[in-house]
């Protein structure tokens, strides 16, 4: 393949209207690559111009988007609690924090907190969500000699 002035001048046209280095080379045809292109764009000196990738992002950056607020479909309440101080926390305390922690202000619930976590029984629920799909699984399904699993019960969050 050789840059004849014809092609080099359609190369100028195409590359200066914005045209992707894949899509001049389909315009240029016959064994001309993108490389090709692209290499001879550089000798020529033609301008050099934002990659489509790097254009995309630049459009996202653009365009003001709204922040994606999530909501949940009930409401969390607001458990304040004893509001401790942390040097007023004991073993066995709720530890549920309460506001920004660098606001004179910021507190811990205090309640008692139940076996195992370190949050009251309010503030659990509120921490350990269940998920949408849990699975339940009998222990005989996975007995040797019961072979493939008979009772498979799928619980969603609406059940």
């Amino acid at each position: 393949m050789s840059w004849t002035e014809d092609r080099v001048a359609v190369l100028e046209k195409l590359w200066g209207e914005g045209r992707t280095a894949a899509e001049i080379a389909k315009e240029l045809g016959e064994g001309v690559t993108r490389n090709a292109v692209i290499g001879k764009a550089h000798r020529l000196k033609l301008s050099s111009r934002l990659s489509p990738i790097q254009q995309n992002t630049k459009k996202i950056k653009k365009e003001a988007r709204p922040p994606v607020i999530r909501r949940s479909s009930k409401k969390i309440p607001i458990i304040l609690g004893k509001q401790l101080k942390m040097e007023d926390l004991r073993e066995k305390m709720c530890r549920w924090p309460n506001g920004d922690p660098q606001e004179e202000d910021f507190s811990f619930c205090g309640h008692d907190s139940i076996e195992g976590a370190p949050y009251c029984a309010e503030h659990a629920e509120i921490a350990y969500q269940v998920t949408s799909r849990a699975r339940k699984l009998n222990a005989k399904d996975f007995a040797e000699d019961a072979g493939p699993p008979q009772e498979l019960e799928i619980k969603t969050a609406n059940a």
